[in-house]
């Protein structure tokens, strides 16, 4: 045991000495708070109730955390898309659980039918809420210091970082000094003179770009957080020449958040003056829409003024803050019911849902009120209705439509009499018929009472019941009208974390000194390094194109050959050495001594 702990003791000691190497010159190139590394020697005495509170903030707080529990959320929300949710749809949930009875108490018990408001998903959103504050303001503090204060002076030993160039002028040092922080300067480096050394920084925009993606992250959440708390969601559907006034008895249903007031609806309405549907003819999109809207007339406030909107899919109409999106069409068959002796009971357009993309429709026409049968008795009438805008014709098989638009429109009633159910006070589908206390009409041959019907047609109802008249077909349109506060700031939000990745991501920060001495011959020596964050092709590239600019101003000195002795040439005289002294010429980074080579 004693051997594996002294092992991984000298570990530790030669990654702080390679951690150290650049001393104070490494230093401080990124907020990432340093992880303390507890000694894991023997006698160590174990950690307090408050030693555990104070590591387990920092493991919160680190961004390995952070990114976990980000990774968790959206795993978290898969769910939520795949399994049907009460908050959207509480029909379909109690589809699924009749359908899946062996699954439903599993999903009951985790929750899954409700993730977005279970404990355990609001456990990962707050503690992620936390960890990113918590990470995000020490290190805010930490680079506010950054900018405030000055780059670090030049390490002694220039050689050592990874890119180094160096070569002899005639130039006065501090002539060198101040041409190279001019024109570090001019590069947009931070930079000041130190000693015999200018030291310079760049690319602070880095950490601002880290820090702006995680502040980014928090306003994504706080905005999704309080879309959900104040949002407002209902679906409305309007035939052609009716209207819409947003109060909360005009929407078919209506979903708000858990801090929303009523109050705060905004006051508009509108009118749907005609629904514009072309579809293609022909080829293998035949049916597919190319003309989608709905032209409106809406005004604001209980006065406003009224104008004119047209409504298509991802293009809503927005009125002060509430979008009005277009979700689906259908037909409306105009039917007018008349008694026995001719008076109309009931004239109006009935909505039929559609069952497939060329808009064959089924529902239910229900005359609740004003109807009374042959002996004078009050009854209620109901009708299954089926509808097909495009006929294929007798005989040709099945009755649905062969194309979306109204080409050959065709209406099919089957007709019953009696209770439709409607005082009983429970809730009840407008769209289907309830026949449990409903009686068939019968046909001359016994059969139910039933009959396709074209505009203008009517079925007549035995023993002198009266009749209904399929008149025509009006269009309809679905609406779905929204109200969330906190999509302004999530869209602003995602548009600043992908602006700050980027710059985390693409923005290097850096580090370049520029030394500049007599040496004792009297001529200036110059040393330029670099040091960056991580290891880049671009920090020697930009260090020779510094040098290179700098040798203008300090151009290399030329170094006199050496004599040699007259004993070592022939004739006595000394000759002459072409080969120039080392440090003549600027020396390119990829040329620079090795890390850790002695200058």
């Amino acid at each position: 045991m004693s051997k594996a702990n002294s092992t991984s003791t000298r570990q530790r000691e030669e990654e702080d000495e390679q951690g150290s190497a650049h001393g104070a010159a490494g230093e401080q190139l990124s907020t990432a708070p340093r992880e303390e590394r507890p000694d894991t020697g023997a006698g160590v005495p174990a950690m307090s109730v408050i030693g555990w509170v104070r590591w387990f903030w920092r493991q919160l707080t680190s961004m390995r955390v952070a990114l976990i529990l980000l990774f968790l959320l959206s795993l978290g929300a898969i769910p939520g898309s795949l399994i049907p949710q009460t908050s959207v749809d509480d029909m379909k949930v109690q589809a699924f659980k009749e359908r899946h009875t062996t699954l439903t108490p599993v999903y009951e018990a985790l929750q899954l039918f409700d993730v977005y408001s279970s404990v355990w998903f609001s456990a990962i959103y707050i503690l992620l809420f936390v960890s990113l504050i918590g990470c995000i303001v020490p290190r805010t503090g930490q680079f506010v210091g950054q900018l405030r204060s000055r780059p670090p002076g030049a390490p002694k030993r220039l050689t050592r970082l990874p890119a180094y160039t160096t070569w002899r002028t005639e130039a006065d040092p501090e002539e060198v000094r101040a041409t190279a922080l001019r024109l570090l300067r001019g590069r947009r480096f931070r930079g000041h003179e130190v000693g015999d050394a200018v030291a310079a920084e760049k690319g602070y925009l880095r950490e601002a770009g880290n820090l702006v993606f995680h502040i980014a992250l928090i306003v994504m959440l706080i905005a999704f957080a309080s879309g959900q708390l104040f949002k407002s969601e209902g679906g409305k559907l309007v035939v052609e020449g009716d209207g819409f006034s947003n109060t909360l008895t005009q929407y078919d249903d209506f979903k708000s958040g858990s801090l929303y007031d009523s109050d705060s609806l905004a006051p508009f309405s509108f009118v749907l003056d005609d629904f514009v549907g072309t579809y293609e003819k022909s080829g293998p999109q035949r049916g597919t829409p190319r003309t989608f809207e709905a032209r409106v007339t809406y005004a604001e406030g209980a006065e406003g003024t009224e104008r004119k909107g047209v409504i298509k899919v991802n293009e809503p109409l927005v009125v002060d803050g509430t979008k009005v999106y277009l979700i689906a069409h259908g037909y409306a068959p105009v039917v007018t019911v008349r008694d026995g002796k001719g008076k109309v009971v009931s004239k109006s357009a009935v909505p039929l849902l559609p069952i497939d993309n060329n808009i064959t429709s089924s529902g239910a026409i229900k005359v609740m009120d004003g109807y009374k049968d042959k002996n004078g008795k009050k009854t209620q009438l109901g009708f299954k209705a089926f509808f097909v805008p495009t006929f294929a014709g007798h005989g040709k098989g099945q009755m649905f439509s062969q194309f979306p638009a109204l080409d050959f429109p065709v209406l099919a009633l089957s007709a019953y009499q009696g209770s439709l159910g409607v005082d009983s006070g429970l809730a009840q589908n407008v769209y289907q018929l309830d026949t449990s206390k409903m009686k068939e009409f019968k046909d001359k041959d016994g059969e139910l009472l039933k009959k396709m019907l074209m505009p203008g047609e009517k079925l007549d109802l035995p023993d002198g019941g009266g009749s209904i008249t399929y008149e025509g077909t009006e269009e309809w349109a679905s609406f779905q009208i929204s109200q969330q506060p906190g999509n302004g700031w999530a869209l602003g939000g995602a548009v600043a974390a992908i602006a700050g990745l980027a710059g985390s991501l693409f923005i290097q920060r850096r580090r370049v000194w520029v030394r500049a001495v007599r040496g004792a011959d009297g001529v200036t020596v110059v040393e330029m390094a670099g040091l960056g964050r991580s290891e880049s092709a671009k920090l020697p590239e930009e260090l020779g194109d510094l040098s290179a600019a700098l040798v203008t101003t300090a151009p290399v000195a030329p170094v006199a050959p050496e004599k040699p002795d007259a004993a070592d040439t022939p004739d006595g005289s000394a000759g002459t050495d072409a080969t120039n002294e080392a440090g003549s010429r600027p020396v390119h980074p990829a040329e620079a001594p090795a890390e850790g080579a002695e200058k």
